[in-house]
């Protein structure tokens, strides 16, 4: 840290830190041909399994259309894959492909070289999320 950056508020701190963590991770993926907001969708679907869209979007945290559009690419780029939902023909139910698995393990490699996970860090961070 520099001397400056030192007598930031605190709130500045973060969102400067932030913004360049993000900077550098959105460089590297786009470098692989991934977006951020892709990667977001792999992971949730990774880690809850094949659902819709609208799950998915409110899982984000991003608008139904947001998450869409987020999907037609996945899908155009082979890493999702779109079915009938067995229940109701009206839905569609959204899968991770191989190809979006592999992307996914990718990005992890490197979302640890541009932020290698700190315990104290993330458990500060979930505090800030998860206050009341």
């Amino acid at each position: 840290m520099d001397d400056a950056s030192a007598e930031w508020p605190l709130g500045r701190l973060l969102a400067a830190a932030a913004r360049s963590v993000e900077r550098d991770w959105d460089e590297r993926l786009r470098a692989i041909g991934l977006q951020h907001a892709a990667l977001i969708a792999i992971d949730i679907l990774i880690r809850t399994g094949p659902t819709g869209a609208d799950t998915l979007a409110r899982a984000a945290r991003v608008q139904p259309q947001t998450m869409s559009r987020t999907l037609e690419r996945l899908e155009r780029d082979g890493m999702v894959e779109r079915a009938e939902h067995p229940d109701d023909r009206r839905r569609r139910i959204v899968t991770v492909t191989d190809h979006g698995r592999e992307m996914w393990d990718i990005a992890r490699h490197i979302e640890r070289e541009v932020l290698p996970d700190d315990p104290q860090l993330r458990a500060a961070l979930g505090r800030i999320l998860h206050r009341p």
